[in-house]
């Protein structure tokens, strides 16, 4: 039986992108993506819930990355796990999972997070993948406020 291995993740870089220009032209962009959620408890206090992702972007995506990108833009990512294994100068086994972007579209406006003179909603598809993977830039991603009130569905 085959498998899937997606991830969808939307929300706010942690720190401005780490950079490597490595031999052969190739580039690659180290990102730490922070999502979060919030819901209320059942003393209805708001909670909110941070996860840290780390992200990793190649060649055209990092240096997109690299040029636009910064601490506190928003982007919506899809991607794919992916773990590295190896042993620490100690010896011991050691274990890192990341994504691996696919595609990414950065959020905002002009002057929210990115410097994103072509404004907001710029979609950036992997080199190799096919370009309508990449989200539809008229459409926004789907947000939930976590409160069911009927009102406010999109249809």
């Amino acid at each position: 039986m085959a498998g899937v291995n997606k991830v969808i993740l939307l929300g706010n870089l942690g720190a401005d992108p780490e950079v490597k220009h490595l031999e052969g032209d190739k580039v690659v962009a180290n990102l730490r993506l922070a999502t979060t959620e919030s819901y209320k408890d059942r003393s209805g206090n708001r909670v909110e819930n941070t996860e840290w992702h780390d992200l990793e972007l190649w060649d055209g995506q990092a240096r997109v990355a690299e040029q636009y990108l910064k601490k506190g833009s928003q982007i919506y990512v899809e991607g794919k796990i992916k773990s590295d294994t190896w042993q620490d100068d100690q010896g011991n086994n050691r274990k890192r999972t990341k994504v691996r972007v696919q595609s990414f579209t950065m959020l905002g406006s002009r002057n929210s997070g990115a410097d994103n003179s072509q404004g907001g909603g710029q979609s950036m598809p992997a080199q190799n993948s096919n370009p309508n993977t990449g989200m539809n830039t008229n459409s926004s991603p789907a947000y939930d406020s976590g409160e069911n009130d009927a009102d406010d569905l999109p249809f």
